[in-house]
């Protein structure tokens, strides 16, 4: 076997894009942030349905979600908004002051390929091709460095846009393989014992999984399965995040959002699909336990969908959406957004949610007033070419 594909059979893609051997270790903070990317764009008007926009049923048509206090109808957060059904977690959280919905967002990207919209999201330009490295690994570049451990870890089989780059950073994903006997593992320790980089591959695969412990099993059943193994992957990213000397930062994907067909509102994909997500969010909350409190969990996808309802029940590319906050250190409770309306004077392009908030101004204020990040590297640095986007102001507690 080749030295990748021993690495790949422990369950572990360790990526150091750095010198060899040098990681980061926890900073200063003790926050603790999960981002979590929903990719296939994401329907923010099914998420955080606006029932108090008086154009909101007329423009949803049959996928209209039913008021607050209906049966199955939505779950109220204030006068004009209320929380999809299938999100239970998220609105015991909200009524705690747990969790924020920020509505009408986007990224700086106004066209509808998935691939350039979610490039744009990872890596936090202004323009498709302008930066080839992710916003959050250029963030890492915050914490101080030392042989040891890593500051960020993607529970994902390969290391998504938003951590790579030059700062070093990890990933595990459970293995689809047979557990390693002992006697195979001593070998390799002894065949790597003079090559610095994979023999420092090799202890992080062997330290991950045994943080992972039981969750170091991938659930079987292929693709259908995807929801569940979610789940199982916010449980096993708690147990990263509160172990002693591991990782303050994950990131984890759930794919399934690109509902053009057979949406469905109170029923259907999107909702089956938002029931996972819950699930997973459930599940990440329970297992932080008391690290809950220092805890920010980002939920984003890389555009929105259209308003109205297209010739298969569904919705196609857009452009606005809703992202969510969740942690104890999240300042919650409320919507924070400058609502357009649904008018038709009020869409983009005559078909889409009007963008009012670039999604870069959530994620200065998480790097800046959650996990310290110097404000001049995330300007220079982090989100060049960002003036437009100020950080959000009031979003975690302080």
């Amino acid at each position: 076997m080749k030295r990748r594909d021993v690495l790949k059979s422990l369950g572990v893609t360790a990526i150091a894009s750095c010198t060899p051997g040098l990681a980061l270790a926890n900073a200063d903070t003790d926050s603790l942030f999960v981002l979590v990317v929903l990719r296939g764009a994401v329907d923010g008007l099914a998420l955080a349905a606006p029932y108090g926009d008086g154009n909101y049923r007329k423009v949803r048509g049959e996928l209209a979600i039913p008021a607050p206090g209906s049966s199955n109808g939505l779950l109220k957060l204030d006068g004009l908004f209320g929380l999809n059904p299938a999100l239970h977690n998220v609105y015991q959280s909200f009524v705690v002051g747990d969790a924020s919905v920020i509505h009408a967002v986007a990224s700086p990207y106004r066209e509808r390929s998935h691939f350039d919209g979610q490039d744009l999201l990872e890596n936090g330009a202004a323009k498709v091709g302008a930066l080839r490295d992710g916003w959050l690994n250029r963030a890492l570049a915050s914490f101080d460095s030392l042989v040891g451990g890593e500051k960020a870890i993607a529970l994902s089989a390969n290391t998504p846009l938003v951590l790579r780059g030059k700062n070093s950073a990890t990933s595990w994903a459970p293995s689809r393989l047979p557990d390693t006997d002992d006697s195979t593992l001593a070998r390799l320790e002894q065949l790597y014992a003079d090559d610095e980089f994979f023999s420092t591959r090799l202890q992080q695969a062997l330290r991950s999984q045994e943080i992972a412990g039981d969750n170091s099993r991938m659930s079987a059943g292929g693709r259908g399965n995807e929801a569940k193994r979610f789940g199982e992957l916010m449980s096993s990213a708690a147990r990263f995040l509160t172990t002693p000397g591991g990782p303050g930062i994950a990131v984890l994907e759930l794919g399934g959002w690109d509902t053009h067909a057979n949406q469905g509102s109170t029923g259907g994909a999107l909702s089956n699909r938002l029931s996972a997500l819950d699930t997973g969010l459930g599940n990440l909350r329970d297992g932080l336990g008391t690290n809950w409190d220092r805890a920010v969990i980002a939920i984003v996808t890389e555009f929105g969908r259209t308003v109205h309802v297209n010739g298969t029940r569904g919705t196609d590319h857009g452009t606005g959406t809703a992202a969510l906050l969740m942690g104890g250190a999240v300042n919650g409770g409320t919507v924070v957004t400058d609502w357009p309306g649904l008018g038709k004077g009020d869409l983009y392009a005559g078909r889409d949610l009007q963008p009012t908030t670039d999604i870069r101004s959530i994620f200065k204020a998480v790097l800046a007033e959650h996990l310290g990040v110097a404000h001049s590297l995330i300007e220079r640095e982090v989100f060049p070419d960002s003036a437009t986007a100020p950080a959000l102001r009031g979003l975690i507690r302080t």
